[in-house]
């Protein structure tokens, strides 16, 4: 494998992600025929998503909606890209607990603080100032906007969207697929595929 990392996704997370302070990120790649020979951030978009299996340079997949990321990453994974190959971004100033784990694909952007024995897994995404407690799982895909703030022993299951500064009392779950509205105040646990928004959070539908 060559030095060097390709962004997937001309993205505003891969922009996020180049200004925060990444390096060695030599090219994009993306669908979008307008965008190639264009620079983001100064970077090039050097070919399509496929031309992975082309190339050798590490994969950052930046693409910001939990389901698109995952959608993207099994069909690198069906082109026979190798799991090893995704890269992994922790911004300098995010805090990282000893005890805790960040799995491979994941970003974790500026200001994040992750305390004791948490588990983020795979292709997750932690968006700037967002705090993880003791204990906290973020299952592969789970993505957290700006300004989450997770208790102890929260569980985020897979491809999971939490919008911006909300906040989950300690002990719960938040189901596979599901999303919480940004500024939400989560005090129960959310089932699989469902939307929850408000102080405290209910279901949309049952809000109305």
């Amino acid at each position: 494998m060559s030095e060097g990392v390709l962004l997937v996704g001309a993205s505003g997370l891969a922009r996020e992600v180049l200004t925060a302070g990444m390096v060695g990120v030599t090219g994009i790649l993306d669908d979008d025929l307008d965008l190639q020979g264009t620079e983001i951030a100064g970077v090039p978009v050097v070919g399509l998503t496929g031309d992975a299996t082309r190339r050798d340079e590490q994969l950052l997949v930046c693409i910001g909606p939990s389901a698109s990321r995952r959608t993207v990453v099994r069909r690198l994974l069906k082109f026979g890209v190798p799991e090893q190959r995704f890269a992994t971004y922790v911004a300098r100033s995010a805090r990282i607990g000893l005890s805790s784990t960040v799995g491979i694909g994941s970003i974790v952007l500026d200001g994040v603080v992750v305390t004791a024995d948490a588990a983020i897994g795979r292709h997750v995404v932690v968006m700037p100032n967002c705090t993880i407690a003791h204990d906290g799982i973020l299952d592969d895909f789970a993505t957290l906007a700006a300004g989450v703030a997770l208790g102890g022993s929260v569980h985020i299951r897979e491809a999971a969207y939490i919008g911006m500064n909300a906040s989950i009392r300690q002990g719960l779950q938040v189901g596979g697929s599901a999303t919480v509205g940004m500024g939400a105040a989560v005090l129960e646990d959310i089932p699989a595929d469902q939307t929850w928004a408000g102080v405290p959070a209910r279901r949309l539908e049952d809000a109305r």
